[in-house]
């Protein structure tokens, strides 16, 4: 396996072909085992992975800390190596619950004075909301950042979830390195309006989703349990028919991953690295065998005949569901 690496936008850092999202890592998906997740930072790191990706809110700082952790008992040359993505802005009650977001300039700042601390850092390469606060003007909010750029707090501006209107706002104030939105097999609809302004306007994309939160993958059966603190419980994908009717399409992708000698994950994972150099796929890992199998996908090549077959079997509109429950969704607004 050969780490391969790509250009965050035409402004941004040169990174590693894929990034490590460490969402999983604290409570999301269930239970996560902190010294796992301590060796799989390192393990990413050490196999060429240089972005890594989090978000205040997970696990209300957990995962900042925990990411903080893994740097400081890295080696030197692991630990300069990590380039650091960080979502900021959503609000999250004692109970877990979430409560809004917050884009106000004064909140950014702050937002990232607890950031530098729990990650014990003393910049963050790129810094973004986690979602467009629909009561603050985007050029605030990104006005803001780009005030921390300018002393030196963070290197980058990055943009998450924003709909193509509001990407063009926000480069408009502030160079703008890439913007992280899921895209997946399965999830495609930023090829409508997202990505092609976001191509014009030299701007990357990080992808998250790429397993469509483990549905794309081996390890999902249809008799599966979730837990009530698991994200899936409450995700619309995941429930009833809907389930039903995505692992079927599961089941056609897992027959063309059979005939190339992969798994499903390594085939959705290497769909989306297919999908163009200005776009960094996430992989959520939370352990070292997972991460292993990610990063076995750097060695699968999809051929036009692969990629034909793969539309064939998962067409673009497909999946049965929203990716959010209706509430987040909302948040998401209307421009995607």
């Amino acid at each position: 396996m050969t780490m391969r690496t790509r250009n965050l936008g035409t402004t941004g850092p040169q990174v590693s072909a894929l990034g490590l999202g460490c969402m999983s890592m604290s409570p999301a998906y269930g239970e996560s085992d902190r010294t796992e997740s301590i060796a799989t930072i390192h393990a990413a790191l050490d196999a060429g992975v240089t972005l890594l990706d989090t978000g205040d809110f997970y696990g209300m700082g957990h995962n900042e800390m925990l990411i903080g952790e893994a740097l400081r008992s890295a080696r030197a040359e692991l630990r300069e190596r990590a380039l650091l993505s960080v979502k900021f802005g959503a609000l999250r009650g004692p109970d877990g619950g979430w409560i809004g977001h917050d884009g106000r300039p004064a909140a950014v700042k702050n937002f990232a004075a607890y950031s530098l601390q729990r990650l014990g850092v003393d910049h963050i390469d790129v810094y973004r909301i986690a979602r467009v606060d629909p009561d603050v003007p985007i050029e605030e909010t990104v006005g803001a950042i780009a005030e921390l750029v300018e002393k030196g707090y963070v290197r980058h501006i990055g943009l998450s979830e924003a709909g193509a209107a509001n990407i063009r706002r926000a480069a408009a104030t502030a160079p703008i390195v890439d913007l992280q939105i899921e895209y997946a097999i399965i999830t495609r609809d930023i090829e409508r309006e997202i990505l092609p302004t976001t191509r014009e306007l030299g701007i990357g994309i990080t992808a998250y989703g790429v397993l469509s939160r483990g549905l794309l993958s081996n390890t999902f059966t249809r008799d599966r349990q979730l837990a009530p603190t698991d994200f899936r419980a409450h995700s619309p994908r995941f429930q009833g028919d809907n389930l039903q009717r995505n692992l079927d399409l599961v089941e056609a992708l897992r027959k063309i991953a059979d005939g190339k000698g992969v798994s499903v994950a390594q085939i959705a994972i290497a769909w989306a690295l297919s999908r163009g150099e200005d776009i960094v796929p996430l992989v959520g890992a939370h352990s070292r065998e997972r991460l292993t199998e990610s990063l076995g996908a750097l060695d699968v090549t999809l051929d036009a005949a692969d990629l034909a077959a793969i539309e064939e079997a998962v067409p673009a509109d497909a999946a049965a569901g929203a990716r959010y429950p209706a509430a987040q969704m909302a948040s998401l607004g209307t421009e995607q």
